[in-house]
């Protein structure tokens, strides 16, 4: 039986983690930059800006999840943005992202946060079946919008 272990990345998985973390941005169409994915996760880690979770199955880094926090001013609470997940795809299928996804939920419960966000693209369908079926809701009755300032 193939054990799979999540875990929370501390900078010392820096190294592994940026290997799959430049593939993630890859898959979004961004340039491949090994160097940049180790200053931006240290920098993420080392400052406690984000929480990660690695997936690993028989030693081996196929997995993340990236946290970041935010807080609701209405609800006057914690609240965390699920900003990354990612399988490699050789990894994909064998339940993974719904692991990582509920070991975002149970920390969530741990920090005493009023819940989780994320965003995706509508023509993503893999993962909109993903986060339907591990009981995300989706909120259609509000816009998204972003002011770029580059």
């Amino acid at each position: 039986m193939t054990t799979i272990k999540i875990k929370k990345a501390t900078v010392e998985d820096v190294p592994g983690l940026a290997i799959l973390f430049n593939q993630y941005r890859v898959f979004y169409h961004k340039e491949s930059d090994i160097a940049g994915a180790l200053s931006f996760l240290t920098d993420r880690l080392t400052r406690k800006e984000s929480v990660v979770f690695l997936c690993e199955k028989e030693g081996k880094l196929v997995g993340f999840v990236q946290l970041y926090p935010l807080f609701s001013s209405t609800r006057m609470q914690r609240l965390w943005l699920l900003n990354d997940l990612f399988v490699a795809p050789e990894s994909r299928g064998q339940g993974i992202s719904k692991t990582l996804i509920e070991a975002c939920r149970t920390f969530a419960v741990e920090t005493d946060a009023c819940g989780l966000s994320l965003e995706t693209e509508k023509t993503n369908s893999i993962a909109n079946q993903l986060y339907m079926a591990t009981n995300w809701e989706l909120d259609e009755e509000h816009n998204f919008y972003f002011l770029s300032t580059k």
